[in-house]
């Protein structure tokens, strides 16, 4: 069964079959193999790199899952760190601050309550994916029976690093807000999860924040609706309350909706109408940029075109990436980038140590608003300069020849393979990507006009399959 649980990025499977506690402790054994091995191979030798950090998120299973995944890191000679309950971000936060070898949050992310996982990071709260130490940890894990072992004799202790969590996030809000002196009203959906814990012990207290909370009982482990805000209908009940206290006289200067372990988030306009993440990026690279004039910002190539062409015109180096987080995570530190951010919501922050971050997504949304004389749909109005698509699924058996077919009846357009198939063809562009998992391509089309848009994408749906429907 250890193998059913790993996955691309992480460990992420239903509980208690096929993840279970006797996995949980395989894991945390050759885990904890695998980050000393890498700490004492790139030259680190203090007390703190045979340190790691662990945390989890609420659901029903992560207690059990969490103490048994820092039992087999101890087995195998590792010290332990219990943060406890926290967002992932906190986890990426303590990796850094007090310098150990790495770190695991125990998670599913946004997957039903029933499923959990691990989200490993090595030393400086680099991403282990499959092809960056997953694999290994595997391989580890495979090898190691808890009946068989004798314990190397790593300890545990518990440290509660929330005041320092809450003082490095802070610096990034506008002084105004802080003292209170800029008031904002922001409504924002925890989804019953971990933004339920952080928001609070972060944010408030802000003299200039008005918080409006939903769904921030975390207690039962359960979720009121999918902690998935990706999925317009699980923004409904935000919408709603949104609407509610406008045409009461009450409205907000925003709104925000996380996923389960608050690492991404989707913001809403006045109105309650979702931002495009694109759009969201395209905007905030304006105060990014004033901050540290002519960086680089890292893109996910889905992204609008217009994001690029901002950024450009900001004095900014435009860095286009693959999608995901390992590699948006390795392009924004290669890059020497200054904020990054993709479609599903992930936002990243160099100060952040180049990871993502919901906390400093929230935290640069309020800083921004905190100079508005708009409302955030006209701020973010001159970052729409295009019409998308969406992304549309198409089923397919043979996503290659797909592929190919269509890139050949296209020999004029301009292409790249960064990610799947990238067109350009003057008038519109697309990216057409392949599914790890599904026999599915996902395409996502951009033009000047909705026309061309509508006419482009029934087109190349000759040539990319059945079109799944939402």
């Amino acid at each position: 069964m250890l193998a059913q649980v790993f996955k691309a990025y992480d460990v992420r499977a239903t509980y208690p079959k096929p993840l279970n506690e006797r996995i949980a402790w395989q894991i945390g054994f050759g885990t904890a193999q695998y980050l000393l091995a890498q700490a004492a191979a790139d030259g680190f030798d203090d007390p703190m790199s045979r340190h790691i950090c662990v945390g989890r998120d609420m659901r029903r299973s992560s207690p059990e899952l969490a103490a048994n995944l820092r039992q087999g890191m101890c087995d195998a000679g590792a010290s332990v760190i219990d943060l406890g309950l926290v967002d992932t971000p906190f986890v990426y936060f303590a990796i850094n601050h007090l310098g150990c070898a790495g770190g695991v949050q125990v998670t599913a992310s946004h997957n039903p309550a029933h499923y959990n996982g691990f989200k490993v990071s090595k030393r400086l709260a680099k991403p282990v994916g499959q092809d960056t130490g997953l694999a290994e940890i595997q391989r580890l894990a495979a090898m190691v029976e808890r009946e068989k072992i004798t314990s190397l004799g790593g300890h545990e202790e518990s440290r509660d690093l929330w005041s320092s969590y809450r003082d490095h996030l802070l610096l990034f809000v506008d002084p105004r807000v802080r003292s209170g002196a800029r008031k904002l009203r922001i409504a924002v959906d925890a989804s019953n999860g971990m933004a339920g814990t952080m928001l609070p012990k972060v944010f408030d207290g802000v003299k200039g924040l008005s918080i409006e909370k939903l769904y921030f009982d975390n207690s039962t482990g359960e979720f009121v609706h999918e902690p998935n805000p990706l999925v317009e209908s699980n923004l409904r009940e935000l919408q709603q309350l949104m609407a509610r206290e406008k045409s009461e006289g009450r409205g907000f200067d925003a709104g925000f909706c996380f996923d389960g372990d608050a690492d991404r988030c989707i913001v809403l306009d006045e109105n309650g109408a979702p931002i495009g993440c694109d759009l969201l990026l395209a905007w905030l690279v304006g105060d990014a940029l004033r901050a540290s004039p002519g960086a680089s910002v890292v893109y996910d190539l889905r992204s609008s075109r217009s994001v690029a062409e901002i950024v450009r015109e900001l004095g900014g180096v435009p860095v286009e990436s693959r999608v995901g987080h390992v590699f948006m995570k390795a392009r924004l530190a290669e890059s020497k980038g200054v904020i990054g951010g993709e479609l599903s919501g992930h936002f990243y922050f160099a100060d952040m140590w180049n990871t993502d971050s919901g906390a400093r997504t929230f935290a640069a949304v309020v800083t921004a608003l905190a100079s508005a004389t708009k409302p955030l749909s006209q701020l973010l109005a001159p970052c729409k300069r295009y019409v998308q698509s969406g992304e549309i699924n198409f089923e397919t058996e043979d996503k290659l020849g797909a592929l190919a077919a269509l890139k050949a009846a296209y020999p004029k357009a301009k292409t790249h393979e960064l990610d799947g198939l990238s067109i350009d063809a003057g008038t519109w562009w697309a990216n057409i990507r392949l599914s790890n998992t599904e026999p599915l391509l996902r395409l996502n089309l951009e033009a000047r006009d909705a026309a061309t848009v509508d006419g482009m994408v029934a087109e190349l749906s000759r040539y990319l399959g059945h079109r799944v429907a939402h």
